[in-house]
């Protein structure tokens, strides 16, 4: 018993550390946002807003902000609809070139990001497509596409084929089965692959770098920033980034878990 007890311990210290080495210094600029530092040394007795003020008026920054939300919102939009049609393909299709286009929609992912944007700013060099947000916004779904692919791909498999046999067997169109059916039971899937595939946008820098015309997302905002210096307003930024990432994968996890799991946890 002794020992176990020592053994837990030691685990748990272990885990302690790791914990602090790793996420640690991510508590020094929501610290930051919040009191006033100087020399490295904290004024906790001086709370404020002011840097969220800032934020507010920085027009650069917040510009930058709604860029990377358009781009994301619209590259999860297009990756959950062709993501979906192409699981569907794969799972309900006997077409033996189904292979081949899962290994296209899962090339780009699995490449260095600097391939991948690369030979996207060579394609859109010879078609002479000029860069801006859209061709952000087509680097990003491709990038997204295979992550929400094999979400949905997974909960197809797991759907069987029981219950759209039966909805053929009682008349149901192709369509009317996809909407009351396949829909429903993706539910979830869905939600859980649009918010990784938001997140994984939302971080994305090189791919980014290589497609963008004049308009800047905020990776790429930051990362001329990081030659001058970053003001305080953006330990206000990276605060609020943070709450709202965590709060995104929380709200993934809890709907790619399966139900019954949870339900047998509880």
């Amino acid at each position: 018993m002794k020992r176990l007890s020592l053994g837990r311990i030691g685990l748990g210290t272990l885990t302690g550390l790791v914990f602090v080495i790793l996420y640690g210094p991510i508590f020094v600029p929501i610290i930051s946002s919040f009191f006033t530092v100087k020399y490295g040394q904290v004024d906790w007795g001086n709370a404020n807003l002011d840097a969220y003020a800032l934020l507010i008026n920085n027009d650069g920054i917040l510009t930058a902000l709604e860029n990377t939300l358009l781009v994301g919102v619209s590259a999860v939009v297009l990756a959950l609809i062709l993501g979906c049609f192409l699981a569907m393909f794969y799972r309900f299709s006997q077409s033996p070139g189904r292979g081949f286009v899962q290994f296209i929609i899962f090339l780009p992912f699995l490449m260095p990001p600097i391939i991948t944007g690369l030979a996207l700013l060579i394609f859109f060099d010879d078609i002479n497509f000029d860069r801006s947000l859209v061709t952000v916004i087509i680097g990003h779904t491709v990038f997204v596409l295979a992550l929400v692919y094999r979400t949905i791909l997974v909960r197809l498999q797991a759907l069987g084929m029981n219950m759209i046999e039966a909805s053929y067997d009682l008349g149901a169109s192709g369509w009317q089965t996809f909407r009351l059916i396949i829909l429903p039971n993706l539910k979830s899937a869905l939600t859980g692959a649009a918010i990784l595939a938001f997140a994984l946008s939302f971080d994305e820098t090189m791919i980014t770098i290589l497609v963008t015309g004049t308009d800047n997302t905020l990776p790429i905002r930051l990362w001329a920033m990081m030659r001058l210096g970053f003001t305080p307003d953006i330990n206000a930024l990276v605060a609020i980034i943070l709450a709202f990432t965590t709060v995104l994968v929380l709200v993934a996890a809890r709907q790619l878990i399966p139900k019954e799991f949870t339900a047998r946890e509880a």
